[in-house]
């Protein structure tokens, strides 16, 4: 009876087992998709200009999709870049005009293949925009390489893009370690001259970036700089940039600049939330545009009494 009781927890034993061995199958199966999932999600919700809630009639302007048709460029890189993400009007081919350029400088782990709806909206726009796949952008070292490759574009007459770049009209715009990276390129890089502006969102504050070794000078930006951030989350408010941390750098900052904190938005949210305001510093700064200029500037500033929006300062004019 004992040798048949013993026998009987061997089966279920074993059994157990391979229940047990089944259930982590599954589980590592789950979790392997989820990798699999998160590795091609985008960073950047498929519509999200159709859903980011706008408080003025500019910022509702220019988050909507441009007029013209978009094409898109993948062009291999050398490391660690391993390729550079261009879109720019479908119109470009054919037409004797030149395009305004925005390089783009991704955050950490999240390369510039899952930006395609915010690089194909500002596209649409009328821009050249350009981003890589450095994984390490705070440097602002690969902006740099991403400007010369374009340069160089431009000045190949085998290439697409041969005199069709407005070299006179280059800006630049990051988020997170990307938007430290930002203030890395124009305060310090070798190509920092050749911006005419900027855009930082969300950047890691001064003391983190220094720490990790990307050592920006707020001091020496001389291109008119607007900066975006969120209030929401200890990763966005304690970490990458506290609301104090936010109003020191902005004081260091000489020249033309502009901030807010988008209410509600938590640190991935600043990639796209404040795009409406974006695109409209970009029509303004680097197209000209008075209507786009009106969210900045004039008596009457709309992000300045915008809700969406606290914390805003403007010294423009």
């Amino acid at each position: 009876m004992i040798s048949s009781l013993v026998k009987q927890a061997g089966r279920i034993t074993g059994k157990a087992f391979k229940i047990a061995a089944l259930v982590v199958v599954a589980v590592l199966a789950l979790i392997a998709a989820l990798l699999l999932l998160l590795s091609i999600r985008p960073a950047v919700p498929r519509k999200y200009t159709e859903t980011v809630k706008t408080g003025g009639g500019v910022e509702a302007r220019y988050l909507k999709t441009g007029s013209l048709k978009v094409k898109h460029k993948k062009i291999s890189a050398p490391e660690p870049l391993k390729k550079f993400e261009v879109y720019y009007p479908a119109e470009m081919w054919g037409a004797d005009s030149k395009y305004p350029v925005v390089v783009f400088l991704n955050g950490t782990g999240i390369p510039a293949s899952k930006y395609r709806a915010l690089f194909r909206h500002l596209a649409s726009w009328g821009f050249v925009v350009a981003g890589n796949e450095d994984p390490s952008t705070g440097t602002g070292a690969s902006a740099d390489l991403t400007l010369q490759y374009l340069l160089e574009q431009n000045a190949d007459p085998d290439s697409g893009f041969f005199g069709k770049l407005d070299t006179d009209n280059i800006g630049i715009s990051g988020h997170s370690q990307g938007g430290a990276g930002v203030l890395s390129a124009v305060s310090v890089c070798e190509s920092r001259s050749l911006y005419k502006t900027a855009v930082a969102l969300s950047p890691t504050h001064e003391e983190t970036a220094r720490a990790l070794g990307w050592n920006y000078e707020l001091d020496k930006i001389s291109v008119p700089l607007l900066m975006f951030a969120g209030t929401e989350g200890d990763f966005e408010t304690q970490i990458v940039l506290p609301f104090e941390k936010m109003a020191e750098m902005y004081r260091k900052i000489p020249g033309k600049k502009a901030m807010a904190r988008r209410t509600g938005a938590e640190h991935g949210e600043m990639l796209y939330s404040a795009d409406g305001y974006v695109t409209a510093w970009f029509m303004w700064q680097l197209k000209g545009d008075t209507e786009a200029a009106g969210a900045f500037t004039g008596n009457d500033p709309e992000l300045l009494r915008n809700t969406l929006y606290q914390g805003q300062q403007i010294d423009i004019e």
